[in-house]
């Protein structure tokens, strides 16, 4: 059997159509080649930072934050009308809170308070206010009410507080003996602030110690409840008179 040999098909010149190729065979255009273009690697990613935990990262650098000052709780306590909620008010850095009620026809001859004074409000439930001494330390002043019907109110207001102002009223000194009995009962250190009415005494400190039977570890002061500095005064006195006891309670 013969051999079935192909043509043999001429060598196209440069840039024509081969003699074997579909254009030349069945006609039509021949294609374009594409361009050649040289292949190029995608771009790889960034790489990622190292993990660091929350706990491992450095805090910025910065002056260290002051330490929040220690709060105090002092007790501003006293008779009917001696001056409570005008030591506190006189004193406070803030608008001080306050429950003044109007007093009535109902309180007389039950609520006196005194011939000098022209009070026509009483406190009902406390007092509050606040100041810093410096930055380590500030004081809560809560004022206790006068009249001996809200004396149910006093062990509430005394818890955690280190200290008491008694304001007393010279010419009405038997107002104040139940407030110095409380303090007396409680263990707790106290001192004797004398509120001088239009800038006098009726009695000087030598008697209102007599006639107080207290002895002379307590401290008995005259003040002004007025006057911004006379308060910041008496205070410094109480804050003093419960650090000592505090430090020697340490020691003990």
């Amino acid at each position: 059997m013969d051999s079935v040999r192909s043509p043999d098909w001429p060598v196209a010149p440069q840039g024509a159509l081969a003699g074997n190729s579909a254009a030349a065979r069945y006609g039509g255009p021949a294609p374009i080649p594409p361009p050649a273009r040289a292949a190029t690697p995608p771009p790889s990613p960034p790489p990622a930072p190292p993990y660091r935990s929350p706990a491992a990262t450095p805090a910025p650098a910065g002056p260290p934050r002051p330490a929040p000052p220690i709060p105090v709780k002092i007790l501003i306590a006293g008779g009917f009308g001696v001056g409570k909620t005008t030591t506190v008010s006189s004193i406070s850095e803030i608008v001080p809170l306050t429950t003044e009620a109007e007093m009535t026809s109902a309180g007389i001859g039950v609520d006196d308070p005194g011939q000098r004074s022209a009070k026509t409000t009483t406190t009902v439930a406390m007092d509050f206010g606040c100041v810093t001494i410096d930055r380590s330390l500030k004081l809560y002043l809560f004022g206790t009410p006068g009249q001996a019907r809200f004396g149910f109110m006093w062990d509430d207001l005394a818890r955690g507080a280190l200290g008491a102002l008694v304001v007393v009223d010279s010419a009405r000194l038997d107002d104040c003996y139940p407030a110095i009995d409380f303090f007396e009962r409680a263990g707790m250190p106290f001192v004797v602030g004398v509120n001088a009415f239009d800038g006098r005494l009726a009695h000087d400190l030598n008697a209102i110690r007599w006639a107080l039977a207290i002895g002379e570890h307590v401290p008995l002061v005259q003040f002004d409840a007025r006057d911004r500095l006379s308060v910041r005064d008496a205070l410094l006195v109480v804050l003093d008179r419960a650090l000592d006891r505090a430090t020697r309670d340490n020691r003990a």
